[in-house]
């Protein structure tokens, strides 16, 4: 708050009080007092309304001034509504009311602010038992489905595959959003999850044609959660075979070794459709689908976001590079430094 601000908030008591200080030096002239006496009087006075004054301000500047900080800084986490959990409780009246509302309020925000919480775990929790509910039903039409033969039971298992990946791709982005995040840094073999993920989703592959090679060093480790990154590599291989591949590459190189920001590349190429130039800057916002996911008629819009928001989680970086007509890659970096591994667990 600035001085400014305060004298403009208190233009009418001050001036009044300039007016009493005149009224009385006019009605001691009048009087007879002398001019020496009247100055020294209105001196007095004016000294006592500045010392007020600039106490009010004092006072008053400290509480708003540190409110208004606490606000700033707890805006950028959305939660002002604490605001008056953090500062005392002021001395002055206006204060004290401005203060007891904004607790109210907060309060009351908490309140709320809880029970959502509590709603969202409540339908999470019920998501995540109806998708393992769910996957007994699946594996035992997978099973059946195996006694089959042809054509028509290619398409069987082939549809079969989908359900088991959108329900997967459902219970991680239920898990993605949990309080509770359910993944462990820790050092895997980078192909190993490869070729892991190639299996998960080799019915897909073969039922779309598509043919995997996997050219990574069978000693490339890297720290991430094993079952998160199959699940992004999964993601990535089920749009290749989804958007008109027929072969996928994957290769994994090292940039930047010997400094602090040295890191393993792992790059996964298709031969596809590739994507849009208009799309390519929006392939990783929530429920975005593009003018192929458009075409294809079978985009979620979800694959994409998931990975980059589980790659975030993990501390990995994730970019992607198309040409339309030409084919896709998708670079997934693993820093090498283990200070940021500290920083996550």
């Amino acid at each position: 708050m600035k001085l400014s601000e305060y004298l403009v908030d208190n233009v009418v008591s001050l001036a009044a009080w300039v007016v009493v200080i005149a009224v009385i030096g006019w009605m001691l002239a009048i009087l007879g007092v002398g001019t020496s006496a009247i100055l020294f009087l209105a001196a007095i006075m004016v000294a006592c309304l500045a010392l007020t004054t600039v106490y009010g301000y004092a006072r008053r500047r400290r509480f708003y001034d540190e409110l208004d900080a606490i606000v700033e800084s707890l805006s950028r986490q959305t939660e002002a509504y604490l605001a008056a959990e953090l500062i005392e409780r002021p001395s002055f009246l206006e204060g004290r009311v401005a203060y007891d509302a904004i607790g109210a309020a907060g309060k009351s925000m908490n309140d709320e602010v809880a029970r959502y919480r509590d709603m969202v775990n409540s339908y999470r929790e019920y998501v995540e038992t109806w998708i393992h509910e769910i996957k007994t039903p699946i594996a035992a039409a997978k099973i059946m489905s195996s006694e089959l033969h042809g054509p028509e039971a290619d398409k069987i298992k082939s549809e079969l595959g989908r359900i088991e990946g959108y329900v997967e791709q459902a219970l991680y982005y239920a898990r993605s959003t949990s309080l509770q995040k359910d993944y462990s840094i820790r050092e895997v073999n980078l192909a190993s999850c490869v070729r892991e993920s190639v299996r998960k989703n080799a019915q897909l592959l073969i039922g779309s044609g598509v043919g995997v090679c996997v050219d990574v060093d069978d000693d490339a480790a890297v720290f991430a959660d094993a079952k998160w990154l199959q699940f992004v590599l999964g993601q990535i291989l089920a749009n290749a075979a989804r958007y008109d591949s027929t072969s996928i590459v994957a290769t994994a190189h090292v940039e930047d070794q010997g400094t602090a920001a040295s890191r393993t590349v792992l790059e996964i190429a298709d031969n596809g459709c590739g994507i849009p130039a208009s799309d390519i800057d929006s392939v990783f916002e929530k429920g975005f689908t593009g003018r192929n996911g458009r075409t294809h008629g079978t985009s979620t819009g979800m694959g994409l976001y998931l990975c980059a928001v589980m790659c975030a989680e993990m501390g990995l970086g994730i970019a992607i590079a198309s040409e339309e007509g030409s084919g896709t890659r998708v670079m997934i970096a693993f820093p090498h430094d283990r200070r940021r591994l500290d920083a996550l667990r």
